[in-house]
C-alpha cells in the first residue's frame, strides 16, 4: 500500500468511525511490526514507523533499514486482521465514551428488533438494549417505531458496548419536563421530586425561585400543551403536578390533592403524619388500589396514615383514656396532663421523665416509672392495632371469596358491579 493510501485510509475511518488517527496509525504499526515479527522470527529488535505526513512506511532491524515488502503475503493477511481488530477495539472505546457522557439523559432511537424480551433500539452508529423489567408494561412496539429511552447504564462487553435504556426510570419523565419546560433548564423552576409507578401514575413536586412565575403554571403550558406533550409521550400515563412546600404539613396536603383535608398530624420523631378526611374524601385521598397515598408517602418522605374524621375521633378518646388508666399516679394528674397537651401515651413518652417531674410534680421515681410504662403499653397497642387491621382485612378477603363462589354457584346471571366514579385530576394533574 502506498504512504497516500494509507493517508486515505486513516482520514477515512477517523471521519466514519470519530477514531483519533493516532490510535490508528499506532494500530496500522502495532499490525505491521506484528506481521514483521512473524516473518523474521523473534531475533533482532524490529522497529516499524508510519510517516505521519507522507504516510510511508518505515521499518528497521536492530538499527538497519529493511524493506517492509519482505513482511510477505501471509504475515500481510496477519496484520490486516490485527489492524480490524484494533480498529474495532478503538471503536468501542470511542463509542463507550460517548455514551458513558450519556448515563441519566434521553436518547432518541428506532426499534430494530426484539431479542428474547429486550427491545434492541438502534442508536445509529450502536445499539441500545431496553430489558423486560425496563419497559412498561402497556406499551407496545414494531421495528421502525421511534423510541426515546433514558441512558441506565454502560458497559463494555467483548468488542461490543452494552447500553441500557430503561422506559420505566423516573427521571424519564424528569428529563422530558426538562426538554418541555425551558424555565426549569433556566433552573428558575425547580423539580423538588418525583415518584413513579412506570404506565399508571407519577408525581413530581415542583417549586418556583421567582415569585412571578407559577411552578405549575409552567409546567402544564398554555392549555396544556407542555403536559400534554409528555403524557403522549408516556403512553397516557397520568401526571400530578405537586407544589412543594417546606412545610411538611402543606407538602402533604398539596401531594394529597385533589383530595380535601381536615387537618394534618405530623410525629416528627417518627416522620409519620396522621392525615384526617371527610368520609367521603377517603377513597379519593387513598386512590385506587392505594396509590395516592403509596406515591405521596415516597413523594413527602412521610409515613402516612389515613383516617376519616369518625375514625381519628375514636382514635383520640381511646388515647385519652390510656391517660386515665396509668397507674399509681396521684388523684387529678391525667387531668392536669391532658390540659397540658399530653393526649397520648406517645406524646408523654416523648416529653421525657424530667418534664413530668417539673411540671406536675412527680417524683423521678414515679416519672421514670410512667415512661418505662407508656413504653411498654404503647408497644402492645400497635401489635393490637396491627392484629385488628389484619383480621379485618382477612374478613374482607373470605367474605369476597365467599361472595364470587356464590355468585359461581348461582344459576341466574350475576348483576353488573358498580363502578366508582372517576376522581378528577390532581391539581396541574393530566388524566
Amino acid at each position: 500500500m502506498q504512504g497516500t493510501e494509507i493517508l486515505r485510509l486513516v482520514d477515512s475511518i477517523h471521519r466514519d468511525k470519530g477514531i483519533n488517527k493516532e490510535i490508528l496509525f499506532e494500530a496500522i504499526e502495532q499490525a505491521l511490526l506484528t506481521a514483521a515479527r512473524k516473518r523474521w522470527g523473534p531475533h533482532g529488535e524490529l522497529t516499524v514507523k508510519i510517516n505521519r505526513f507522507s504516510g510511508d512506511l518505515e521499518a528497521y532491524e536492530d538499527g538497519r533499514r529493511a524493506d517492509p515488502a519482505q513482511f510477505g503475503r501471509i504475515s500481510a493477511q496477519t496484520a490486516k486482521q490485527i489492524m480490524i481488530q484494533k480498529i474495532r477495539e478503538a471503536e468501542r472505546d470511542v463509542i463507550f465514551g460517548e455514551y458513558e457522557a450519556k448515563i441519566d439523559t434521553l436518547v432518541t432511537g428506532t426499534v430494530q428488533r426484539f431479542d428474547k424480551g429486550s427491545i434492541v433500539v438502534n442508536l445509529g452508529r450502536t445499539e441500545g438494549i431496553i430489558p423486560r423489567q425496563e419497559q412498561i408494561f402497556n406499551e407496545q412496539y414494531r421495528p421502525g417505531d421511534r423510541i426515546r429511552a433514558y441512558v441506565v447504564k454502560v458497559q463494555k462487553k467483548g468488542q461490543k458496548v452494552m447500553i441500557i435504556l430503561s422506559r420505566t426510570h423516573p427521571n424519564l419523565v424528569k428529563e422530558l419536563f426538562s426538554l418541555e419546560v425551558p424555565e426549569i433548564g433556566d433552573r428558575i423552576v425547580e423539580i423538588k421530586g418525583i415518584v413513579r409507578e412506570p404506565g399508571h401514575r407519577t408525581k413530581i413536586a415542583v417549586f418556583s425561585s421567582d415569585l412571578k412565575v407559577d411552578a405549575i403554571g409552567a409546567c402544564v403550558g398554555v392549555r396544556g400543551t407542555r403536559i400534554r406533550n409528555i403524557v403522549e409521550e408516556l403512553g397516557g400515563e397520568k401526571i400530578d403536578i405537586v407544589r412543594w412546600s417546606e412545610s411538611p404539613d402543606i407538602f402533604i396536603r398539596n401531594a394529597l390533592s385533589p383530595a380535601e383535608i381536615t387537618a394534618v398530624e405530623l410525629d416528627r420523631e417518627s416522620q409519620h403524619a396522621r392525615v384526617i378526611v371527610p368520609e367521603d374524601q377517603l377513597s379519593l385521598a387513598i386512590g385506587k388500589k392505594g396509590q395516592n397515598v403509596r406515591l405521596t408517602a415516597k413523594l413527602t418522605h412521610w409515613h402516612i396514615d389515613i383516617m376519616t374524621e369518625e375514625q381519628a375521633r375514636k382514635l383520640r378518646e381511646l388515647d385519652r383514656a390510656e391517660i386515665y388508666k396509668l397507674p399509681d399516679v396521684p388523684e387529678g394528674i391525667p387531668e392536669k396532663l391532658l390540659l397540658g397537651g399530653i393526649t397520648s401515651l406517645k406524646i408523654l413518652v416523648a416529653k421525657g421523665a424530667g418534664h413530668l417531674e417539673t411540671m406536675y410534680g412527680l417524683s423521678i421515681e414515679q416519672s421514670e416509672a410512667l415512661i418505662e410504662y407508656s413504653k411498654k403499653r404503647e408497644t402492645e397497642m400497635m401489635a393490637e392495632r396491627q392484629a385488628a387491621a389484619e383480621a379485618a382485612a382477612a374478613g374482607k378477603a373470605a367474605a369476597a371469596a365467599a361472595a364470587a363462589a356464590s355468585a359461581s354457584a348461582s344459576p341466574e346471571p350475576a348483576a353488573p358491579a358498580e363502578v366508582a366514579p372517576t376522581a378528577p385530576s390532581q391539581e396541574g394533574g393530566a388524566q
